[in-house]
């Protein structure tokens, strides 16, 4: 094993959040916080709290840095103004209210909405123009381009909700939803730009929907929505701000049916430009894998791996990023392990990073690489490493035991290969009777329309107590992006729900009512897919564990089977000494390490570096 070297300790986050009672925030703080990957929703957080004022310089200095765009909206939104004053909050009232309203400032919403971001992307000024919309239409549209969403929302709601002008409902749902966004509730905002959507590609706000649709799919990390719309759009209806994005889920869906020709179509059409390139470039290499195109594939792969990303300033896009590049990694090494080159294959299994999700995983099947080129003592050092307490909580992988057997298998200790095995049924034969069964409750059409149902048991709030499976599994089928996205998204549903009972009695007990009712119908219907989705994971689980555990079994069996062998040979040859305990094992034995026994105790960089000195009791 290689020598501790003990590496400097990292700033804690604690040094870089600012008091706020001591000084204001300046860019150079929030940027450090930014720079050490600080997730963004924390630093908008610290931001927001702080209640700092901000000069336009330093606004100006955490754009020209690169700052995520939801810090820089937040600190746009805390910007001194020479035109700020300390005037009473006032709320907006009907003719009949007993108050006269108050004055109002010019720069003041009446419902007491902090000022929103600068209204972009809108219909061309003309539509406006035009001068056929009704009055109060053109006074909420108005409200809304002062910044005034709070306001501009309920007089677009209480239009809606009386039914006034319905060969206007169009352009009132389109409005509605950009005010609503600008308030940060970007689900029901998306409620409403689909509502546009479903008139169809021939509606003059179709183009300003649509891209609107994607910015909160990017937020949220959810593409459920635009995958239930996309197939219904002509490719030569996608409005340009949205092309990219439309022709990657387009490659998706069509991926998910086997159609791979049609998927590679699409995936080659996302623009160099797009967040979204690496992906379908990453599900080219993919398909070209699958098409049985290996050289394509790995070209494919490798130009993932290598590419520079430049156009990120999203921590969480960033992170998509490493990510995709670590799976591009994986999948070249798994091309060259499958046409039996394993030094290739190890070579590309050693390149992911130690800092990737997807170390522990590359360790794994860098394990088998050595095992079957009888690298025996590698591959129990790379198991101990993903054994060990760093990744007990997010790494579900029962496979690696069996590997582990099969490597004291090789090297003739049966009673450990024994003891692995018995253990591993032990372990893993009630998780696979509880997905097994599980599952069954919900295999046939009326049990899958009961999906939701499915959800609650594991991630609801009355949620099961008793369950054989690990913190890892979940952690595991979480990595799923369309899982993950949804659970996101309901929790951005959560937040929009508080939000909506933070707001004035006169918004939140009228339009707040309605946008409660949609998110709840809503969250029912996410809740289903994702249902869907985890019962979908358990069936893969489930079936792999069950044919790993048949596995184990043949395995004792041959354990049984080389004993009696064994056995035998010692039998017809009882002159033969057990040398086992005279062999001296010297651990210096390369100039670039210096080894140490392994005294149980596991360090984090020493992770990655066991090697055991196992000779074996092969005869």
């Amino acid at each position: 094993m290689k020598m501790r070297i003990l590496l400097p300790s990292l700033a804690t986050l604690a040094a870089l959040v600012v008091s706020p009672a001591a000084h204001a925030l300046t860019c150079d703080e929030i940027m450090n916080m930014v720079e050490v990957n600080v997730p963004e929703n924390i630093v908008v957080a610290t931001i927001k709290d702080s209640g700092d004022q901000f000069a336009a310089d330093e606004v100006k200095c955490l754009e020209s840095r690169g700052a995520p765009a939801g810090v820089v909206t937040q600190a746009k939104s805390q910007m001194s103004s020479p035109e700020a004053s300390n005037k009473p909050e006032a709320v907006i009232l009907k003719a009949d209210d007993a108050e006269e309203p108050s004055a109002l400032d010019e720069d003041e919403d009446p419902l007491g909405a902090r000022n929103a971001r600068e209204p972009a992307d809108l219909p061309e000024k003309g539509d406006e123009a035009q001068g056929n919309d009704p009055n109060q239409i053109k006074e909420a549209i108005k409200l809304f381009k002062a910044k005034k969403p709070l306001t501009s929302s309920l007089m677009l709601y209480e239009l809606l909700d009386g039914n006034q002008f319905p060969e206007h409902e169009t352009k009132i749902h389109y409005y509605l939803g950009r005010s609503l966004q600008d308030l940060e509730m970007f689900h029901v905002a998306q409620y409403h730009y689909l509502q546009v959507i479903k008139k169809g590609p021939e509606n003059q706000y179709f183009n300003y929907a649509l891209p609107q649709l994607v910015k909160i799919a990017r937020f949220t990390g959810d593409d459920t929505e635009l995958m239930r719309i996309v197939a219904q759009i002509p490719p030569d209806a996608y409005p340009r701000g949205a092309k990219s994005e439309l022709f990657y889920l387009m490659g998706v869906r069509f991926f998910e049916k086997d159609d791979l020709t049609k998927a590679g179509k699409y995936f080659s059409q996302v623009s160099p430009k797009s967040p979204l390139f690496l992906k379908a470039e990453y599900f080219r290499g993919v398909i070209f894998n699958q098409q049985g195109k290996l050289k394509s594939a790995v070209r494919s792969f490798r130009n993932v791996y290598k590419e520079e990303v430049d156009f990120y300033n999203d921590a969480r896009a960033l992170k998509e990023i490493e990510d995709i590049k670590s799976l591009a990694l994986l999948n070249v090494a798994r091309v060259y392990y499958g046409i039996e080159r394993f030094d290739e294959s190890a070579k590309y299994y050693g390149l992911v990073d130690r800092g990737s999700d997807y170390w522990a995983e590359s360790l794994f099947e860098h394990g088998w690489a050595n095992f079957m080129q009888n690298n025996l003592n590698d591959t129990l050092g790379q198991l101990l490493t993903v054994r060990s307490g760093f990744f007990n909580e997010d790494e579900f992988n029962p496979e690696a035991t069996l590997l582990r057997a099969l490597t004291y298998f090789n090297l003739c200790e049966y009673k450990t290969v024994e003891k692995l095995l018995l253990g591993f049924e032990n372990t893993y034969r009630p998780m696979q009777a509880e997905m097994r069964d599980f599952v069954q409750q919900y295999a046939s059409a009326e049990g899958r329309k009961l999906a939701d149902q499915a959800w609650d048991a594991y991630f609801g709030p009355d949620k099961k107590t008793q369950t054989t499976l690990p913190k890892s599994f979940f952690n595991k089928i979480l990595r799923n992006r369309e899982l993950a996205g949804l659970v996101r998204h309901m929790d951005i549903m959560a937040q929009e729900e508080a939000l909506i009972d933070a707001q004035k009695p006169r918004w939140r007990d009228s339009i707040g009512t309605y946008l409660k009712k949609v998110i709840e119908e809503d969250r029912q219907r996410y809740k289903r897919r994702g249902g869907l989705l985890l019962l979908k994971e358990m069936v893969r689980q489930s079936n792999k564990v069950a044919d790993l555990l048949t596995q184990s079994e043949i395995v004792r069996f041959e354990v049984v089977d080389a004993q009696r062998v064994d056995y035998a040979y010692k039998a017809r040859n009882v002159t033969i000494a057990d040398t086992t305990n005279e062999v001296n094992i010297d651990f210096a034995t390369a100039v670039d390490f210096i080894y140490w026994p392994f005294n149980g105790e596991f360090w984090e960089d020493e992770l990655g570096y066991y090697h055991y000195t196992e000779r074996g009791s092969c005869k």
